[in-house]
């Protein structure tokens, strides 16, 4: 929580079992998005079992909270415009791609800043930019396109 406002996966998904971001995930990353003006914010503090061998942040962890940190903010747009899930789906939007730049080492001992901006909002589609950023310089960076979740009928 930040100061007593709960985040965004506990208000929206609070038995969500995503390994990101889910709150009912007990071994899941716990990730904690809050809303901005135009996407969200979060911290995040690696583990020491988040090691890429080398002493940084694995790449896989980075990509893992980066895409799930654009959830949040695509998810709070939608629910704010009344976009919920549909008939037979979990969630109003799942991700359709996600292009990551690593552009620096992410330390393991430190917490991690993530912002996601919206960049397209519309009903079909939602595109976030979301970086992860320390010590003022952005790590890696991502844009995250989300497309509306309609589940199809099982054969």
């Amino acid at each position: 929580m930040q100061g007593d406002e709960p985040s965004i996966q506990e208000r929206l998904f609070p038995t969500m079992t995503c390994f990101g971001c889910g709150p009912a995930n007990e071994r899941g990353l716990q990730l904690h998005s809050f809303p901005t003006a135009d996407g969200a914010t979060a911290t995040f503090t690696p583990w020491p079992e988040h090691d890429n061998g080398l002493g940084f942040l694995n790449g896989g962890i980075i990509c893992t909270i980066l895409d799930c940190h654009s959830a949040a903010a695509v998810l709070w747009e939608a629910d704010k415009r009344g976009w919920g899930p549909g008939p037979g789906a979990a969630l109003a939007y799942v991700t359709a791609g996600l292009d990551v730049q690593y552009l620096r080492p992410c330390p393991l001992d430190a917490p991690i800043t993530l912002q996601a901006r919206l960049t397209e909002v519309s009903e079909p589609q939602m595109t976030a930019h979301v970086e992860a950023s320390w010590d003022g310089k952005t790590r890696a960076a991502a844009i995250a396109v989300w497309k509306r979740w309609r589940p199809r009928p099982t054969t």
